[in-house]
């Protein structure tokens, strides 16, 4: 799984302009990087065609791998708790990954989450890109720094911009984006925070940022 190998990138298993389910199918041949050979198989998105929010994740998790759904591990239910005490209705929300499938390493017999590399999140951002277009949201909401690498085009710190509605033009890329975006922290990171108050605390700050996304998508 070294970063040496070459990745050509998604965009010749893209169809263009295809509908979300036809973008699911189409992704199970997907050979844009080599985290296919390890993965269980490819993890795309949950949600309706034309949600109002889209929210992008970093990539699947063990259990959502093993799945084939994203978010359904620890950190997606606290994801679903967040989005329920925001006040947001499931069929408003669209989920996705900015990479479609899990990278680990081996210890023992347990897989260990890796971050994806840059070159994956590139080599895969062809199928976000046609998940903006058939989602057409309002709001895309960047869980994380890695979703916000790929929404954006650009590495930015969380800190700095969580919570705020950035308008298409501050991307890199904006001509890609349909949308303003609001980054805020992925959930996993809740998840390894043990002081019970500060998790409460980090809860609630990205149930506010959710409810930003949600205010802005009207």
């Amino acid at each position: 799984m070294g970063d040496e190998v070459e990745r050509p990138g998604a965009a010749e298993w893209v169809p263009e302009g295809a509908p979300v389910d036809e973008l699911r199918v189409a992704a199970h041949d997907c050979r844009g990087c080599e985290l296919w050979r390890d993965a269980t198989q490819e993890v795309f998105s949950t949600g309706r065609q034309g949600a109002p929010l889209m929210l992008v994740g970093e990539q699947p998790g063990d259990r959502e791998d093993l799945a084939g759904e994203p978010f359904v591990g620890p950190a997606g239910r606290l994801l679903a708790g967040a989005v329920d005490a925001a006040g947001i209705g499931r069929d408003r929300v669209y989920l996705t990954n900015a990479v479609k499938h899990f990278r680990f390493r081996m210890r023992g017999k347990r897989r260990i989450h890796e971050k994806p590399a840059v070159a994956h999140i590139v080599a895969c951002r062809p199928w976000l890109e046609a998940e903006f277009d058939a989602v057409g949201p309002a709001v895309i909401v960047a869980l994380g720094a890695t979703a916000a690498r790929s929404v954006l085009g650009r590495t930015v710190r969380i800190g700095e911009v969580r919570g705020r509605v950035l308008p298409p033009d501050t991307a890199d890329r904006p001509s890609t984006l349909p949308a303003p975006v609001v980054v805020t922290t992925h959930p996993s990171a809740l998840l390894r925070i043990e002081d019970a108050a500060e998790r409460a605390a980090a809860f609630e700050a990205l149930v506010d940022d959710l409810r930003t996304a949600a205010d802005a998508a009207g």
